[in-house]
């Protein structure tokens, strides 16, 4: 028996397939690498070049493979460019997840984890946010995935498919070993484009917005190690195979920083200053958004290891480092 990762040449889902090979499994990865990378993937994974939304090649992987639980990260992510571009987030987000929630159903597969966003909950009225806060998207991107949330539900309520949905909060950094991480060129990640900055592959970098209601006036965020992500994934996985309910679980430490405070981080453990200018905001950027991670760490008995802003740090700039070498072969 086998895992299907939809996404796995991308930044988390190439260190999911990491994390699954690292524990023995069988990994398939279906990617069409319009954003992910071949050389990201595991070299124990099989990998298929092709779209989720194909529901005549994902039904011949499942049987040929013997697929019996689905982790799916394939999508769009862009809060932003989903404002510019909402009809192509619902159907890369919304519409190929129905095809591929589908052929999962029909073709008997049982375990289903989504990669879900915190961006469902928009801006909230307190912290830190729990699942059961209301449900305010405040962008394309996040009312994309809140669909598929739903979709997800009535499928478990009609046909028994059993789900984890993960709302990711901000994710960083890279893997511990140095096999994988945020590669993507142009990332709207602000630790990527921090270090990037500090290591001089960009002129400088801007802050959107300084007139937020918040303590210094930049956006606050929870910043979660990709690979306690990964780690959580793992765990929701196991509860879906024990046969454990189906369950919706932040994915988060429960602290917050600044954009500021992030960007002095990376000067402080870069030991490099750069530019930084401030612009206007982003549409669709709520203020502040802090996770509550006690369900996840009660239900799943998550426990994360890398719970440290430098460390995040770290880890990012070694990876942008190995990059640079990488690129320069």
């Amino acid at each position: 028996m086998s895992v299907l990762v939809t996404g796995g040449g991308g930044y988390i889902g190439s260190h999911m397939v990491w994390h699954l090979t690292d524990a023995g499994e069988e990994v398939v990865v279906l990617d069409d690498f319009s954003s992910g990378f071949e050389w990201a993937v595991a070299p124990e994974a099989r990998i298929v070049n092709g779209d989720c939304g194909d529901q005549a090649l994902v039904a011949r992987l499942i049987a040929e493979q013997g697929i019996e639980a689905i982790v799916h990260f394939a999508g769009s992510l862009l809060v932003g460019e989903s404002v510019a571009k909402p009809l192509a987030y619902y159907l890369n987000n919304t519409v190929k997840s129905r095809s591929l929630i589908e052929t999962a159903v029909t073709s008997g597969v049982k375990h289903f984890v989504f990669s879900s966003t915190a961006a469902v909950y928009g801006t909230p009225e307190s912290f830190p946010v729990s699942e059961d806060a209301p449900l305010r998207p405040e962008s394309p991107y996040g009312r994309s995935k809140l669909m598929t949330e739903m979709m997800l539900a009535d499928a478990s309520a009609a046909h028994g498919l059993r789900y984890a949905a993960l709302r990711y909060f901000n994710v960083a950094g890279a893997d511990p070993r140095g096999r994988t991480g945020e590669s993507t060129r142009d990332s709207t990640h602000l630790v990527k484009i921090a270090c990037e900055t500090a290591l001089g592959k960009r002129p400088g970098m801007a802050i959107f917005g300084d007139d937020y209601p918040t303590p210094d006036g930049t956006c606050i965020r929870d910043y979660i190690h990709v690979a306690d992500l990964a780690a959580a994934h793992g765990d929701a996985l196991r509860h879906l195979r024990a046969g454990g309910d189906s369950i919706i679980a932040n994915c988060g430490y429960g602290r917050g920083f600044s954009v500021r405070e992030v960007i002095d981080t990376v000067k402080r453990v870069s030991g490099r200053d750069f530019p930084v200018s401030v612009g206007p905001r982003r549409p669709g950027d709520p203020s502040a958004i802090v996770a509550s991670p006690a369900l996840i760490m009660d239900r799943l008995g998550w426990r994360p290891k890398y719970d440290n802003l430098d460390g995040i740090v770290e880890s990012a700039l070694r990876w942008e480092e190995a990059l640079s070498r990488r690129n320069h072969l």
